[in-house]
């Protein structure tokens, strides 16, 4: 099963690969931001997406991100997803 889950764009990373740092939960995941990106991409810093495979696939408004995320704590599936985020975020800080 595909799952996308709700982050919120914090800042730009890459802005000539269209990278941005998205919090999902207080984890932090770099993402690439093409698909959401209608005009200069300083515009989706504050914006919140639905992330899957480290894109940012769909713009969606806070309410929705806040049901979903409620929804998917409910499931357990979100804490799963943020584990596993964590998980890879640990181990790319001790390759660094």
């Amino acid at each position: 099963m595909c799952l996308g889950i709700p982050g919120q764009i914090v800042a730009i990373t890459d802005e000539a690969k269209m990278m941005a740092m998205a919090e999902v939960s207080g984890v932090r995941r770099e993402v690439n931001v093409a698909p959401i990106a209608t005009g200069p991409i300083a515009d989706v810093v504050g914006k919140w997406a639905l992330i899957h495979v480290g894109f940012a696939m769909a713009e969606i408004d806070e309410a929705e991100a806040a049901a979903t995320l409620e929804a998917l704590r409910g499931l357990g599936e979100a804490q799963e997803t943020l584990e596993a985020m964590a998980a890879g975020d640990a181990a790319l800080e001790e390759s660094a």
